[in-house]
C-alpha cells in the first residue's frame, strides 16, 4: 500500500510540474523586433501639377478680302514665314482700275472749273474797284469759285476712295508670322462676304499656352503662392515648364500671365495663360502640350508613401512613443509629384519618430527596437 501511495504522489508531482511548464510556455511574451524609423522634420517640398494645354500664337490674323474679284496671284505658300507688309494675294477686278481712271478724269475736270472760276474772280475784281460793274458781279464770281473748289474736293475724295479700293486688290500681311492653309487657289472668286478666310497668319514670336485648372487647384494656388493680390501671386509664380507632345521638354521656360476671374459654368474650371518665348519658331499655333506648373510647399513634413496605411479612407502612420511602443496616427497629406512621398500638412510634429518598415504587421502598443534611418535611404530602397 505504501508503495502505491508513493507512486501516486510522484505522478501528481509530475503532472503539476508539466502543468506549470505549459502555463509558463503559454505566458511567454514575443521579444521586441528592430524597426527602422525616420525623424519628422518640417521644411520646403518641391511639387508640381500637370495640365493639358493648347498653344496659340500671340496674334492669329485671318486674312479676308475687302473687295470682290478673282484671285489672280498667290505670292506665298503654306507654312511660309512672312514679314509685315509682304504681299500675299492679288485680286483681279478691272472695274476698280476703271473707277480710278473715271475719278481722275473728274478731278481734272473739276480742277479746270476751279481755274476758270478763279480767272473770273480775277477779271471781275478790278472792274468792281473802278465801279465799271457792280459788286454783285464780284460776289457771284467768288461764289462760283467756292462751288468749283467744293466740287474739286468732292472729286478728289472720290479719287482717293477709288485708289483705296484699287489698293485692296493687293492683300498684304498685317503681321509678321507663319502662313496657314490656303484653301482658295488662283481663279477662285472671293468677296468681303466670303465665309472662309483666304488664310491665317500667325505671329509665333511668342506662344500663349492656355490651360484650365479646377476650383480646388485654384484655391491651393491662391493659398500657397506668395503675394497680397492675385496679380502679385501671378508675378511671383516660378517659371513654368512645357512638355511637348513627343514627351520632350521645351528648352525655354514660360511665365504665368493671367487667370480668369470667373469659373466656367460648363466645366467648373478656371482658364489660365502662360507665355513662352519662341525664338526658333519650334512651337506653332494649334499644338497640344502639357503645362508643368510648380506648386512648392512650405513647412511640411515629407514621409514615404510605403510608411503609411489607409483605413476607411484616412491615411495613418505608426509613431514610436513612450517605452518604444507604436501608436497609429492619422495624417492629412498631399501627394507629391514623385509618386513615392507625401507632404504631411497636419497630424505630425517635428521630432516624431515615424516607422518606415513592416507597417503591414504592426498594431497599436507593439513594442519595437527603434533603429534610426533617413528619408533618402528609405527612398533608395523603395
Amino acid at each position: 500500500m505504501r508503495r502505491i501511495s508513493i507512486l501516486m504522489m510522484t505522478s501528481a508531482l509530475m503532472l503539476a510540474s508539466c502543468s506549470k511548464e505549459k502555463k509558463q510556455d503559454g505566458q511567454k511574451e514575443v521579444k521586441p523586433q528592430p524597426y527602422e524609423y525616420i525623424v519628422a522634420k518640417s521644411g520646403a517640398a518641391d511639387n508640381h501639377t500637370e495640365y493639358p494645354a493648347r498653344l496659340e500664337g500671340v496674334e492669329n490674323v485671318e486674312i479676308r478680302p475687302k473687295i470682290d474679284g478673282f484671285i489672280e496671284n498667290l505670292y506665298v505658300d503654306e507654312g511660309q514665314m512672312v514679314s509685315r507688309g509682304q504681299h500675299l494675294f492679288r485680286i483681279r477686278n478691272p472695274q476698280y482700275e476703271q473707277f480710278v481712271r473715271v475719278a481722275q478724269a473728274s478731278v481734272n475736270s473739276a480742277q479746270a472749273a476751279v481755274a476758270t472760276a478763279q480767272m473770273q474772280v480775277t477779271k471781275t475784281k478790278p472792274l468792281v474797284d473802278r465801279k465799271i460793274v457792280s459788286a454783285y458781279e464780284l460776289q457771284a464770281a467768288q461764289l462760283n469759285l467756292k462751288a468749283a473748289q467744293a466740287s474739286l474736293a468732292e472729286q478728289e475724295a472720290q479719287l482717293t476712295n477709288a485708289k483705296v479700293n484699287q489698293g485692296y486688290t493687293i492683300i498684304t500681311s498685317p503681321v509678321s508670322g507663319v502662313v496657314g492653309t490656303l484653301p482658295l487657289k488662283a481663279g477662285s472668286y472671293v468677296s468681303a462676304s466670303t465665309s472662309q478666310p483666304l488664310t491665317t497668319v500667325s505671329n509665333i514670336s511668342k506662344i500663349f499656352a492656355y490651360f484650365s485648372i479646377n476650383e480646388k487647384d485654384q484655391l491651393n494656388f491662391l493659398k500657397h503662392s506668395p503675394g497680397a493680390s492675385i496679380q502679385e501671386k501671378i508675378k511671383n509664380t516660378p517659371l513654368i515648364t512645357l512638355r511637348l507632345s513627343d514627351g520632350s521638354i521645351y528648352n525655354e521656360k514660360g511665365k504665368l500671365e493671367s487667370i480668369s476671374g470667373l469659373v466656367d459654368p460648363n466645366t467648373g474650371s478656371f482658364s489660365m495663360r502662360a507665355t513662352f518665348p519662341n525664338p526658333q519658331g519650334l512651337l506653332r499655333s494649334g499644338y497640344s502640350a502639357t503645362i508643368i506648373l510648380p506648386n512648392n510647399l512650405e513647412d511640411v513634413i515629407i514621409v514615404p508613401q510605403k510608411a503609411t496605411f489607409e483605413l476607411q479612407g484616412k491615411i495613418f502612420v505608426y509613431v514610436i512613443g513612450a517605452n518604444n511602443k507604436v501608436k497609429s496616427q492619422e495624417i492629412k497629406v498631399t501627394e507629391l509629384a514623385d509618386g513615392v512621398t507625401y507632404a504631411v500638412e497636419s497630424g505630425l510634429k517635428n521630432g516624431d519618430k515615424i516607422v518606415v518598415q513592416g507597417i503591414g504587421i504592426l498594431k497599436d502598443d507593439t513594442e519595437v527596437i527603434p533603429k534610426e534611418t533617413n528619408l533618402q535611404t528609405v527612398l533608395k530602397t523603395n
